[in-house]
């Protein structure tokens, strides 16, 4: 049963969080300090360094939590789904259920502003890449574990991983410059890559009509 001082601990950090988030997407990455989140929540800049390693961190603690739903999302999908499936109804649960990880702390809207940010931000940028590089090798072991593979022995669940990553990154990139920066559009737009996977992999390129 969570304590007392559990509780305290947590809100503490939610509200770092919550400002962090609010600064960076409203004055910009740069132009916050932690001092000024510190102070904005009414704790010293060491209470803030108890909860993040810094901004950079507070930034990305978001980003981080979804990559961790959608892994345990992968996890719980049914064992008879091929693999490609697999991911493709995870990622689309994890667009669905957003809201279920992120609104404890700000709302989607403000969540997915914080896309924009880290998009625009080479050092956030480069982070996220690092981040996701170490989710892949998560997933792929995720993937492995679930097909009986040996992931060390066996190519496919890390080849998987990484088309299905980079087009997972292409998405993040096209949304961002595509100024729809709504949830239903990034959802949109994951459908639509993913569907053009396969044929795109496979087939012929017939001419593209974008829809």
């Amino acid at each position: 049963m969570e304590t007392l001082r559990e509780r305290k601990k947590q809100r503490t950090r939610e509200a770092l969080l919550r400002v962090a988030i609010e600064l960076f997407t409203t004055r910009g990455y740069e132009q916050t300090t932690v001092d000024d989140i510190a102070d904005a929540v009414g704790v010293s800049q060491r209470t803030f360094f108890r909860y993040f390693a810094g901004k950079e961190d507070a930034a990305l603690a978001l980003d981080k939590m979804t990559v961790a739903h959608f892994v345990d999302a992968v996890r719980a999908r049914p064992p008879h789904e091929p693999p490609l499936e697999a991911l493709r109804q995870a990622v689309l649960e994890g667009w669905d259920t957003l809201h279920e990880v992120v609104e404890s702390v700000v709302p989607v809207e403000r969540f997915l502003a914080l896309y924009r940010v880290i998009e625009s931000t080479p050092v956030l940028l480069a982070a996220h890449l690092r981040r996701s590089a170490e989710a892949e090798e998560v997933l792929t072991r995720v993937l492995a574990e679930r097909e009986g593979l040996d992931a060390a022995a066996d190519p496919r669940p890390r080849l998987l991983v990484a088309v299905f990553s980079g087009v997972m990154r292409l998405t993040e990139r096209q949304w961002s410059a595509e100024g729809e920066f709504s949830l239903a559009a990034m959802r949109a737009l994951t459908v639509s890559h993913l569907e053009l996977l396969g044929p795109a992999l496979t087939g012929k390129w017939p001419p593209y009509l974008k829809t």
